[in-house]
């Protein structure tokens, strides 16, 4: 290999990984598998590692960087991110429309462009020479919290513009978009939440603004984020007129924009979008809360400017959140996998934006005391397109006899004390034989972590109320005849749904590292454990030292991993579904670059006599091993020939390992 093809490799590779992440999270038309893509992603991890130099900030491996070191701090948008005014009626729309042809004052004609209002988290995003150097979030619409690391994770905000052919990139660009978790997303976080024992998302807007402002990327990373871009701020180099050519630039080069923004020409088009809107809201895969209407020209927004930072050019078309008022028949208890108890209202059903509801969520002791919701009350619930009903508040005054709610001091499943660890809201059934436990663990295991085809929660249920399963081992016991037994199950159903399970035992290391429900272990660590290690005796064996240099796992996780390892009952369970035939070990597209090196890192310096530098090094990474440019106390060793440089005496400082032409050949074996 020349010196120049590890340059025009990574070039590739980083084109080719950006135009397949572009195809996936914007266009929704992926192209690749999950491992074909993965292994493109490991070679160019691979050649970064040992190429420094070839590493760019604009790199698909620049995802999740290193956490902010103090906090995040604060940063002045380059245009001010104004709020704005909003209307509830037709004719409050008319009513601006006409007061905005008033202040133009020349009879021109006004074209309006419509976007739906995403509930989530506004974001300004900016880019110099075409590559993204900053994030933050709205703040209070002149300065926000630079947010970098985190946005990076979003794999739908590009990390350099997509330039077309000899096309030069504007020398600065400041993007807005509203970062939102897609509604299923939000569905998996919260049963997540719920399942560790902490209390849910009251909707997706909070979850997604909390989501940005976490200190460890990675924890951002697991949670799935996407981002609707919506317009251009400050622009250097960016020719447009109007703001229906300012979406189509930025969909042109890499962003996602709503594909359902239209352009209209008069105000009665408008209110008519803004109709079939709310009619389609329900069926959308994201919360909105309103459409946003602009003045679609650029010189006509400048001519009609801003009153107090809220321009007077655009106005937030915005519904009333969809509530109702309905008793609180009970406050059930639900103990999660890891023992949490959390709270749950049983309602007399009641229509909430279209949907009958008769369960929501009350999220955690501290939170009912707060409100004072008690058994017997009529209460206010609120949808508002969340994917969790949600009791607001009580509608006061309390019901003569009703009382205040109190946490049981018992479990309701297997009758054990419950304890209120210090520092935590979550009362937890101490019991690791509770029966909740292995219930919502299988529950997790079909669901989201092994997506087993039509076995769900109902099946898990079914089959525990009649003693079938207790553990995932009992899950791969079953028989067709025990199905077929069961009321409502016949011999055909029976059988797909056995078929089914059999299935999910071609389920990749990683979704079923997923599933076993290690604590702080969710997908994202869970695949980079997988891809980093290789096996599940890798894991085991692991050190928490070992545990840190993979991709998002701090001490916290690594310590916890390490404990879960530790207890017996977990490594029985393992071993259990190694022999039932479960995969422990990395697939393609997860496994990590094996052989007897494996782990070991070597320079080279000097010329050797027998192989050429490209050679050598093809050698050491046929055993594993990795070849870097520099010597540092991580070097396994250095390979020295004739003429070494000052990477030689580097290594006799640090006290690394030296090895002369012979002893690598003996290293090698000849390969």
């Amino acid at each position: 290999m020349s010196s120049d093809e590890p340059a025009a490799r990574a070039a590739w590779l980083r084109g080719e990984l950006e135009r397949h992440n572009h195809l996936y999270y914007v266009l929704d038309t992926p192209q690749l598998s999950d491992a074909e893509y993965d292994e493109l992603y490991d070679q160019l991890k691979r050649l970064e590692q040992e190429h420094p130099e070839l590493w760019t900030p604009a790199s698909p491996t620049a995802r999740v960087g290193a956490p902010p070191a103090e906090g995040f701090r604060k940063v002045e948008h380059l245009t001010p991110m104004g709020s704005l005014d909003k209307v509830t009626s037709a004719e409050a729309l008319e009513k601006w429309a006409e007061d905005v042809r008033k202040r133009l004052g020349t009879g021109e004609p006004v074209a309006y462009v419509t976007e739906p209002k995403i509930d989530g988290s506004a974001v300004s995003l900016v880019y110099e020479g075409g590559l993204l150097v900053r994030g933050a979030t709205r703040g209070d619409g002149l300065r926000g919290e630079d947010v970098t690391q985190n946005l990076r994770t979003i794999r739908a905000i590009p990390l350099a513009l997509r330039l077309a052919d000899g096309e030069a990139p504007p020398p600065l660009v400041e993007v807005r978009g509203e970062v939102y978790f897609p509604l299923p997303a939000f569905r998996r976080f919260n049963e997540r939440q719920l399942a560790e024992g902490k209390s849910p998302a009251p909707n997706p807007r909070n979850a997604a603004a909390g989501s940005l402002r976490q200190l460890d990327p990675g924890v951002t990373a697991e949670r799935e984020l996407s981002i609707w871009v919506y317009g251009l701020g400050f622009r250097e180099g960016v020719p447009v007129a109007t703001h229906a050519e300012a979406l189509r630039w930025l969909r042109e080069h890499g962003f996602r924009t709503n594909p359902e923004a239209a352009r209209h020409c008069s105000i009665g088009e408008v209110a008519a979008a803004v109709a079939g809107w709310e009619r389609r809201r329900p069926e959308l895969g994201y919360e909105i809360d309103g459409v946003v209407v602009k003045v679609d020209a650029f010189d006509q927004q400048e001519r009609l400017g801003a009153l107090h930072e809220r321009p007077r050019w655009a106005r937030a078309y915005k519904w009333a959140p969809d509530r109702a008022q309905t008793r609180l028949v009970k406050i059930h208890v639900r103990v999660g996998r890891t023992g949490a108890l959390n709270p749950w209202a049983q309602l007399e059903p009641v229509s909430v934006g279209g949907v009958t509801v008769s369960q929501a969520t009350l999220h955690n002791e501290e939170d009912l005391n707060r409100k004072d919701i008690r058994e017997g009350d009529t209460v206010i619930v609120q949808r508002a397109g969340d994917v969790i009903p949600q009791v607001v508040g009580p509608v006061l005054p309390h019901p003569v006899g009703t009382v205040p709610f109190r946490m049981p001091e018992r479990c309701p499943l297997c009758d054990i004390p419950i304890v209120k660890p210090e520092g935590e809201v979550m009362h937890r059934c101490p019991n690791r034989a509770c029966p909740s436990r292995g219930l919502e663990t299988l529950i997790h295991w079909v669901g989201a972590a092994l997506d087993i085809e039509g076995v769900g929660e109902q099946f898990v249920r079914r089959l525990w109320d009649e003693g079938l399963l207790r553990s995932m081992p009992d899950l791969y016991r079953l028989r067709p005849e025990q199905l077929a037994a069961l009321e409502g199950y016949g011999e055909v159903s029976a059988a797909k749904a056995i078929e089914s399970i059999e299935r999910s035992k071609a389920q990749p290391f990683s979704r079923v590292l997923f599933g076993l429900n290690i604590p702080l272990v969710g997908w994202v660590t869970a695949r980079a454990l997988a891809r980093h290690l290789g096996s599940i005796d890798r894991l085991l064996a692991a050190s928490q030292e070992e545990l840190q240099e993979v991709e998002g796992v701090g001490p916290d996780r690594a310590e916890a991993i390490v404990d879960w390892f530790a207890d017996e009952e977990n490594r029985c369970l393992v071993s259990e579904l190694e022999e039932l035939g479960l995969r422990f070990e990395a697939g393609e597209g997860e496994r990590p670059s094996g052989g007897p090196l494996s782990g070991s890192t070597y320079v080279i310096t000097g010329t050797l006599e027998r192989r050429s530098r490209e050679q050598a090094k093809a050698a050491l990474e046929a055993l594993g091993a990795k070849v870097a440019e520099a010597v540092s106390r991580k070097t396994t060793g250095v390979i020295v020939g004739e003429s070494p440089g000052s990477k030689l005496a580097k290594a006799v400082e640090l006290g690394v390992e030296i090895l002369d032409e012979a002893a690598f050949e003996r290293l090698v074996g000849g390969s």
